[in-house]
């Protein structure tokens, strides 16, 4: 036991002596990363960003390989790019996973990257191009120290994650692209020092209601779409009180609710004045799905409240612009045991695992069965915010606790 341990802190004290020294070429890589603006939606600049970290990962030595899904994200006709680098070989492959598209800006100069001693401001430097860093420099000091792995570490970078992976990774699994010969997943979201190890579902949905226009002094010849569409909501209210009764055995954060959670409105709009009966209302349905749920069934209940008001006369219809499982895994996975002991390693606590509130592309893999969890360098609760900032220990101490762990999994 002894010696195990003395091996293990002797693998600790030469990753993090090896990354500290690079904390400048870290900040360097990711201030690039942050200058380009690969704001999501539309998605913009995905090929200049695509460029850029091929060029990385080929100038580092690694292999690389470029795939364009054939649709296009903006008016420039810009390709969605996925990157899949790797090191090592053998058919076990241990995959390291990240996003490179960011949540539109509240600013453009969050496209300008600022350093203040070790914290890194800027769009995306937290979700979740800091991860990215972290996971390119992991692989990095692997192959630095010569580390001889049984089998191979699969670095995948896509766009469109912030939109529910088309063209991304949802594009890579339906072209079996995705996880294949995966014997474990690492996601660097920023989890805030938690493990996630699961994460709800979501089907996002935009509703139209239709009615017939006219001048308010002769509103009894048209028909008002705000009027239907509140009786709409009526009956959709019934079905939120029977959803958020339902919780989730999962770990939770402190500010979540174990609630299923079904929410109406976020955004709405309709009418053209005040003095006009509105021919057309819309709003959104955000329904956000725990675990224990199956999302057909929660899909079509979502429907059938929608065809019941078509049924009794109201016009209306509707898009999904979201939808996406959710997944879980255990704790007492062999990957979930080496990356709590890692993070242990690395940062003297071992980690709480917890459910993500919000989708996570861990599910893309565990639905093909590859064990997968996200830890990564930032906080989310500055994630997506005008002041959004990483700090580059985080960056450097996740960096270590992911090449640990892929030397325990693929070498142990």
């Amino acid at each position: 036991m002894s010696n195990e341990s003395d091996k293990q802190d002797h693998r600790v004290k030469k990753l993090l002596g090896w990354l500290r020294l690079r904390e400048e070429e870290m900040g360097a890589l990711l201030s690039e990363l942050v200058a380009v603006p690969t704001e999501n939606p539309p998605g913009k600049n995905y090929r200049v960003c695509a460029d850029l970290l091929e060029k990385r990962l080929r100038q580092t030595g690694l292999e690389c390989e470029r795939l364009e899904a054939p649709v296009t994200t903006s008016d420039e006709g810009d390709r969605p790019v996925c990157l899949i680098a790797s090191y090592g070989s053998g058919e076990r492959v241990f995959y390291f996973h990240g996003h490179y598209d960011v949540v539109p800006a509240q600013s453009q100069e969050q496209f300008q990257p600022i350093r203040k001693e070790h914290f890194l401001f800027g769009r995306g430097s937290c979700d979740m191009k800091g991860g990215i860093v972290a996971m390119l420099y992991a692989i990095l000091a692997l192959k630095e120290s010569g580390a001889e792995l049984g089998g191979r570490i699969a670095l995948t970078l896509v766009p469109n994650e912030e939109t529910g992976g088309e063209g991304g990774s949802a594009w890579l699994a339906a072209q079996g692209r995705l996880g294949r010969g995966g014997i474990g997943m690492l996601l660097a979201e920023p989890t805030s020092g938690v493990a996630w190890n699961a994460n709800r579902g979501a089907i996002s949905m935009r509703v139209r209601v239709y009615g017939e226009s006219a001048h308010v002094g002769l509103q009894h010849q048209g028909e008002n779409a705000f009027e239907r569409m509140l009786r709409v909501v009526d009956r959709l209210q019934k079905l939120k009180q029977e959803v958020e009764q339902r919780t989730t055995k999962f770990n939770i954060g402190v500010e979540q609710a174990r609630q299923s959670i079904l929410m109406l409105g976020g955004q709405s709009g309709g009418g053209t004045n005040f003095n006009v009966v509105p021919e057309e209302c819309w709003f959104t349905i955000d329904r956000r799905i725990n675990p224990e749920e199956d999302l057909a069934e929660e899909k079509a209940s979502l429907i059938a409240v929608l065809e019941s008001c078509k049924r009794e006369g109201i016009p209306l219809d509707w898009e999904i612009f979201q939808e996406g499982r959710s997944s879980a895994c255990r704790e007492e996975e062999p990957l979930g045991k080496m990356l709590a002991e890692s993070i242990q390693a690395m940062t003297g606590e071992a980690p709480r695992f917890e459910m993500c509130p919000g989708l996570l592309e861990t599910r893309f893999y565990a639905a093909q069965g590859v064990p997968a969890y996200a830890y990564g360098p930032g906080l989310l609760s500055v994630a997506h915010g005008p002041n959004e900032y990483v700090d580059l220990r985080r960056i450097i101490e996740c960096a270590a606790i992911y090449a640990l762990a892929a030397l325990e999994l693929l070498c142990g």
